[in-house]
């Protein structure tokens, strides 16, 4: 029988309707300003401190909607951002030695639809607020410790090779110096470095070399830099639990990192911007305390300093670095010490295992290196970084280590804690400063949420006028279809994980519900023209989707290869707008073939009509 569906496709449409609209109501709710309470030890009674919180609120006349308590963390919702600022100074002046207090965004979705995972769509740095970095990598400093490894490496080969001369050092633009006393040790030198090192440029001057850095090299180097150092801090973000964030290049040097939602800069500056490492060397026993106070030391060793203040003498050859390590986490050992556990990845494994099996009865030890931001910067504009190392564990080789051990010796748990998560997170290859940061407050966001939605009614309401006008009745079922469709994209973006809604994703979605009328355009001139060469209602209607369909699915199909391409090519906002506009041709394919079809037939099916509302 002509335009009559069968139940259960009327079933099957309306629990997607259903459902699509259960996962879109949270976006109604938006919010709260939040207040949320840490403890820096992990160690606190959460009824006590809880409770305290409370009082401390009330006595100081600050208005809350709720405050619980959930994983160790007491959280305080508020009706505004002026009261959530001053509940956040007001908790933090009590409590922020040992407490971290940090200010934060919490949905508002009641309970029930948590029940079911419902949750609003995730928005972006631009709808949601946030804090800003534009973040340099050191590559300055990068390639002076390559100057560095340089000197050391030269030389050692020099030794080997049997090659005399007077003295190695550094010299400008990343280069060394290699003074000789004759041309023949010159030119012996030359053609052996020239043999080994590909990447280094080697030429004469005077009775000396200069070895300066390739620049193919040199760009290729700040290419992998800033490559790995953007995949480290989107890890270290992930292990943070920030969500909705972006980190993504700027030039060549430098990357722009935005989080969403974080309204605390101080708390997020140190997130972001730690930089720290693990070294492990071997410490040289042979040298006794008079001479490393008066600092003479070998060439091959330098020294170092303990937790406590007591220098050691370490080799400069480093053993293994952080690079390898793939896991970390804490524990507490039987004298309830911190304790990091590490795993190495399968090469470092064997550097260890090779090395403490033939080193049994031997020091080593694990140097901590950590670079931090002076606030000065040098004659060539580069930020000064002050390098702060210390010898966190001195241990002796007992037996073979394999790719699992420990590392003790930690002040405190804080700091074990701090130290896992950054080396589970990834050592970045060069270190790293802020040179610019900006604070977006949720006004600019709902601004401009506001404003999209503005947009959205606009569009919306130039289509009902259109419609109707030159449709009537299927204008109607056609504006029905494309308020579901809408309801539908909502709900499609609040279920998918990593998707973040942005201001282009907003134009997107509002370009999509102004091509999706095209489809029932499309449809509804076809039935009038089945009507107008003589075929009755019924047929009119059946043919008009059988006919109309290929040409929606042709438009759409270009329109959706189109938006694929700029997913794939694109970055950013752009491939914002591209998953938006994806989503949105999908669901307009699907409620101007189907959910239309299923109110016609409903309206009109199985009836004798002699006029239609077209």
């Amino acid at each position: 029988m002509l335009n009559r569906y069968p139940m259960w496709k009327y079933v099957l449409l309306s629990l997607i309707v259903i459902i699509s609209a259960l996962y879109a109501i949270p976006n109604l709710y938006g919010e709260d300003p939040a207040v949320q309470i840490i403890s820096k030890n992990n160690d606190f009674n959460n009824q006590k401190i809880f409770y305290t919180i409370k009082k401390l609120l009330k006595q100081n006349n600050i208005k809350y909607k709720s405050i619980s308590t959930k994983n160790g963390i007491i959280t305080a919702l508020f009706n505004n951002i002026d009261t959530q600022l001053l509940a956040h100074d007001t908790i933090a002046k009590k409590i922020s030695k040992k407490y971290i207090v940090a200010l934060n965004l919490v949905p508002a979705t009641p309970n029930w639809l948590n029940v079911i995972a419902a949750s609003p769509i995730k928005l972006g740095f631009d709808l949601r607020g946030g804090v800003q970095f534009l973040i340099e990598a050191d590559i300055h400093n990068l390639l002076k410790k390559i100057q560095h490894q340089n000197i050391n490496n030269i030389r050692n080969d020099l030794i080997k090779r049997n090659i005399p001369y007077t003295k190695i050092y550094s010299n400008k633009m990343y280069s060394v110096k290699i003074n000789f006393n004759n041309f023949q040790d010159l030119n012996n030198a030359l053609v052996y470095l020239r043999s080994i090192h590909k990447n280094l440029l080697i030429e004469i001057n005077d009775h000396s070399l200069i070895v300066t850095i390739n620049l193919p090299y040199i760009n290729q180097l700040k290419k992998r830099v800033i490559e790995q150092n953007i995949a480290i801090l989107r890890n270290r973000i992930n292990q943070l639990g920030i969500s909705e964030s972006s980190v993504q290049r700027q030039g060549s040097e430098y990357i722009l990192i935005n989080l969403p939602g974080i309204q605390n800069i101080a708390h997020a500056k140190g997130l972001i911007g730690a930089t720290a490492t693990l070294e492990f060397r071997l410490v040289n026993t042979d040298i006794n305390s008079a001479l490393i106070s008066k600092k003479i030391i070998p060439f091959d060793s330098e020294i170092k300093y303990m937790t406590n203040g007591q220098p050691i003498v370490l080799n400069k050859e480093v053993i293994l670095t952080g690079d390898h390590i793939t896991y970390s986490n804490v524990n507490i050992d039987e004298y309830s010490n911190p304790e990091v556990d590490i795993t190495l990845d399968s090469i470092g494994g064997d550097i260890i295992a090779s090395f403490t099996k033939n080193n049994l009865g031997k020091l080593i030890a694990t140097l901590f290196i950590e670079y931090k931001d002076s606030g000065k910067k040098d004659s060539q504009g580069h930020a000064v970084l002050i390098k702060n190392e210390e010898v966190i564990n001195v241990a002796n080789i007992g037996s073979q280590l394999s790719n699992n051990f420990r590392i003790t010796g930690i002040k405190n748990i804080t700091n074990a804690r701090q130290l896992s998560m950054l080396l589970r997170a990834g050592a970045l290859v060069a270190p790293i400063h802020i040179i610019e940061e900006r604070t977006v407050g949720p006004a600019v966001g709902k601004q401009n949420i506001v404003r999209g939605l503005k947009a959205c009614v606009c569009g919306l309401l130039s289509c009902v006028f259109f419609m109707v006008f030159f449709y009537k009745k299927f204008g109607l079922i056609s504006i029905s279809a494309l308020l579901i469709n809408l309801i539908i994209i909502i709900g499609i973006i609040s279920i998918l994980p990593g998707i973040t809604l942005t201001m282009s994703g907003i134009a997107g979605i509002v370009l999509t519900l102004a091509v999706s009328i095209d489809s029932n355009i499309l449809i509804n001139e076809r039935i009038k023209e089945e009507i107008y060469n003589g075929c009755s209602i019924q047929k009119a209607i059946n043919k008009g989707y059988k006919h109309a369909l290929s040409s929606i699915i042709d438009s759409n199909i270009t329109t959706l290869i189109k938006s694929i391409i700029l997913y794939a090519f694109g970055t950013g906002f752009i491939r914002g707008f591209a998953i938006m506009t994806i989503i949105g041709i999908l669901t307009s394919m699907f409620t101007a073939i189907l959910i239309t079809k299923a109110i016609v037939n409903l309206i009109y099916g199985n009836r004798n009509i002699t006029k239609l509302s077209i």
